[in-house]
């Protein structure tokens, strides 16, 4: 009976340690916003009254071969690593099929004011856990060369950088960009992918990290201060928040009569059905509870993958 007990043990024990490694985080490879704007790809945006300058993604992969080859050549270390892939090509293409790569090319003389960046619609589209933004330049020594680089592992859900590593490649005669990619690289990339799988083990743990907000509309009759099932809907809402939470973590960061601010939430990764959750996911919950409990219309709006906003009183 003890050997039937030990061996049961053993195979949960290998079927979790199978799972923990089936598990790692998807990754978009994108260069980053200081090797856009040093090559001019950035487009101006009115932002409700704020100009705000983004990468300009799809004109960059348009023009530059040397922006092809370097995703090409992250992708593939991080494939041969086990780590899902994104590619950016393929989601700004999907972002032209749902019709939102006009928001996209949206010029500053327009006048059109976005709630979210081009930046933000991207992430919404990749649905990737980790963007990781690159940067490069070829160092040219007579007729040696090398690549000088930084990689920074960027949470798409907080843009809280989770891993990093940067570094100069050996010097070498005659060889391509590839070449010197891999070799200025490859002694750094194995450390960054334990601070990648340490992040993401954290969020198995405790959750994913989002931001939710709520206000109400002027036309709303009561405010978050005015009491529905016996306390104040502010309470009943908090209330919710920490039965719907992971480990009941989240800061109430500003609460008043018209409006609350919920940073640090921490939501689960997936859904029972193994399905990614992201803000927008998660707060239909809220929504829902809303609704169905004191009969309070609302309507959702999100920010990226990770900003979900709540206004009650109406659709």
């Amino acid at each position: 009976m003890k050997r039937i007990v030990l061996i049961v043990a053993l195979f949960i024990n290998a079927t979790m340690m199978l799972n923990a490694q089936a598990k790692k985080p998807t990754i978009m490879v994108v260069p980053s916003d200081v090797w856009c704007n040093q090559r001019g790809y950035m487009l101006e945006f009115d932002n409700q009254g704020t100009y705000v300058k983004v990468p300009d993604y799809k004109t960059a992969l348009q023009e530059s071969s040397e922006l092809i080859t370097v995703i090409s050549k992250i992708n593939e270390l991080m494939a041969a690593r086990g780590f899902p892939l994104k590619n950016m090509e393929s989601a700004i293409k999907s972002l032209e099929s749902e019709a939102a790569e006009n928001a996209m090319l949206t010029s500053k003389t327009s006048g059109a004011g976005i709630a979210e960046s081009p930046v933000d619609k991207l992430k919404k589209v990749a649905k990737a856990d980790i963007i990781m933004q690159v940067t490069w330049n070829v160092n040219n020594m007579g007729p040696k060369h090398s690549v000088t680089f930084t990689i920074q592992g960027l949470d798409a859900y907080t843009d809280k950088q989770v891993a990093g590593a940067s570094g100069t490649g050996s010097e070498l005669i005659g060889s391509n960009l590839p070449v010197m990619l891999e070799t200025a690289v490859l002694s750094h990339i194995d450390n960054f992918n334990v601070q990648l799988m340490s992040h993401f083990d954290d969020l198995f743990a405790n959750g994913r990290e989002i931001t939710v907000r709520l206000k109400k509309f002027d036309s709303f009759a009561g405010d978050f201060e005015t009491d529905y099932g016996g306390d104040e809907l502010g309470n009943q809402i908090d209330n919710w928040m920490k039965n719907n939470t992971v480990k009941g973590r989240f800061s109430a960061t500003d609460v008043t009569e018209n409006m609350m601010l919920f940073e640090q939430v921490r939501i689960p990764l997936f859904d029972a059905n193994g399905k990614a959750i992201d803000a927008r996911g998660w707060a239909k919950g809220l929504q829902k509870f809303l609704k169905d409990t004191y009969k309070i219309e609302s309507k959702l709006m999100t920010k990226g993958l990770g900003q979900a906003s709540i206004v009650v009183g109406e659709k």
